[in-house]
């Protein structure tokens, strides 16, 4: 019997990024169970917010958890975006998403080292924490969006730009309800600090949106 050489589909390794980050969502569920349940609402209830906006709310097992999550859905949903939207094959290679996540993890994680180092020369470290536990809450949340997309547009209707952008919109969604949110929660210090405010938005907030729009064109 001649051995026969067993071809892995591209979609291969893509099933297992999906099941490694449901792992992550299924392990914050299971030991933060009363947290999970608070946070599923988040868009429609900020009682999620009120209740674990306090110490070590950045280190916090679920936080960690769902952060790790995010950031495998995010990057594997840029990768599938710039796929469908160059019409090309060309860039199905696991090594294209590392790369992403890779850049999205030093991005994120540099942001918020930056941010909690203007919170520490401006001696308002936990204002900026809660700053950065908000937004960073309705961006995890949004990575739920982008899990659904990834399983449909994966192994349901591929390629489909419709799915694109319906799931574009319901994530822009969810984290402009954010952004509201913490404006109003904040509205005395952003009129305080409104250049820096602005500066910031543009640096750090809308910068990286127009990258990685530049870079789905590509």
């Amino acid at each position: 019997m001649e051995p026969v050489q067993r071809v892995l589909n591209n979609s291969d390794w893509i099933t297992a990024i999906i099941f490694g980050s449901i792992l992550f969502m299924v392990i914050a569920k299971n030991l933060f169970y009363n947290r999970f349940l608070n946070f599923i609402i988040l868009p429609f209830n900020n009682k999620y917010i009120f209740m674990y906006n306090k110490k070590d709310k950045l280190l916090n097992g679920f936080h960690i958890f769902f952060t790790i999550f995010q950031l495998l859905n995010l990057s594997l949903f840029i990768y599938l975006a710039s796929s469908i939207l160059s019409n090309s094959e060309s860039g199905l290679y696991p090594m294209v998403f590392l790369a992403i996540l890779g850049f999205l993890f030093l991005f994120l994680f540099g942001k918020i080292l930056v941010q909690m180092g203007n919170g520490y020369v401006f001696n308002n470290s936990k204002i900026i924490s809660e700053f950065i536990f908000k937004k960073l809450s309705y961006l995890n949340y949004s990575s739920i969006i982008m899990l659904v997309a990834n399983t449909v547009l994966t192994y349901v209707l591929k390629d489909s730009k419709i799915v694109l952008f319906v799931s574009i919109f319901l994530i822009v969604l969810v984290n402009v309800i954010g952004w509201i949110t913490i404006i109003k929660n904040y509205q005395k210090l952003i009129s305080s600090y409104f250049f820096y405010f602005i500066l910031y938005l543009c640096a750090l907030e809308i910068a990286p949106f127009v990258i990685i729009a530049n870079y789905l064109k590509d």
